[in-house]
């Protein structure tokens, strides 16, 4: 129980400093009180322009909740997925017009296009959901420009907003440690941030158990980084460069996937991987045009069994008896 003496202060609003409790005397001027603004937004395609996976960083995860709860219902929505502080929505292009419904279907996407260069998202909404579609999202970073209705009170409102036309990249990694020093883990993530610009975005970072070698270093991960960019080549050099520079291993395997997601091939030889020690000849068997091997060491088995696995946690980090 807290007791106050005589004289005390009443407990009011609070920081927490450096130095313990610094106390709040004056009112916060809230600027836009009724706007919570997307920090990013960016979106994948496919190669053929059909499918876009949509993918909203956001800092109000009731509002993320709820946006992931509706906008489900919209016929262009195949799928959607929390990772991290991630929304993700997996889109097929096309146009919908959406019969909203007050709490029922309050607000959803109706429309994603995609073009050379750019993918085109509408959103639309009523009343808090108007507000979620057409002011949080418009100015977001990521966004090219976008074109939004007046929102708020009980309006129906809705945005367009104009992203880059990215592709997916995954970037898998073992083997870089020693029994003496280093982790792989740590060494992707911070080289995974370093290597972000303006052209490609650090997306995720799954860690994948395999099945333990009798020569691992001791836990025998394999790691998976996913980026969304404009620039693959860029980004997979300036990647190779600090993995070469910073690895304390001779052994470590890196590999590139550029597809929208990891063929079924891919799949079973990373659950192979995760079940037993294999032949590493058993990678020339995968005939991927979208694999790239580019450092060879023994890691890459470990680094190509860990694409597929890429936000995957439950299934990536599945210890294997090696009995299934």
């Amino acid at each position: 129980m807290n007791r106050h003496r005589a004289g005390d202060r009443a407990p009011g609003p609070a920081l927490w400093g450096n130095r313990g409790i610094v106390r709040r005397e004056t009112m916060v001027d809230l600027s836009e009180p009724y706007v919570i603004h997307y920090p990013r937004i960016v979106a994948v395609a496919q190669k053929d322009g059909r499918r876009v996976e949509l993918i909203e960083f956001f800092e109000c995860v009731g509002g993320a909740m709820w946006s992931k709860c509706h906008y489900a219902r919209s016929p262009i929505v195949e799928q959607v997925r929390c990772v991290g502080s991630t929304m993700r929505y997996l889109l097929k292009t096309g146009s919908v017009d959406l019969a909203l419904e007050g709490s029922r279907f309050p607000a959803g996407i109706s429309s994603c296009t995609v073009d050379k260069s750019e993918i085109a998202i509408s959103y639309i909404g009523m009343g808090g959901g108007g507000v979620g579609a057409a002011a949080c999202r418009s100015d977001a970073a990521g966004v090219l420009r976008s074109r939004s209705d007046e929102s708020g009170g009980g309006k129906v409102a809705g945005s367009t907003i104009w992203l880059p036309r990215m592709q997916r990249v995954l970037i898998g990694v073992d083997d870089t440690d020693t029994p003496e020093a280093g982790a792989t883990w740590t060494l992707v993530h911070n080289i995974a941030k370093a290597v972000e610009d303006e052209y490609s975005v650090y997306l995720s970072h799954t860690i994948v158990q395999l099945f333990p070698v009798p020569y691992r270093t001791k836990n025998c991960v394999g790691l998976v980084a996913e980026f969304a960019t404009t620039d693959p080549a860029g980004l997979v050099t300036r990647f190779h460069q600090l993995l070469e520079q910073y690895t304390l291993s001779k052994k470590t395997g890196m590999v590139v996937y550029t597809g929208f997601t990891p063929s079924s091939d891919l799949l079973a030889f990373g659950w192979k991987v995760k079940r037993g020690e294999i032949d590493p000849g058993l990678l020339e068997t995968l005939r991927d045009p979208d694999l790239r091997i580019i450092m060879d060491g023994r890691g890459i088995v470990g680094a190509v069994a860990a694409l597929p696995f890429y936000t995957n946690y439950t299934e990536a980090l599945e210890l294997c008896s090696g009995k299934t």
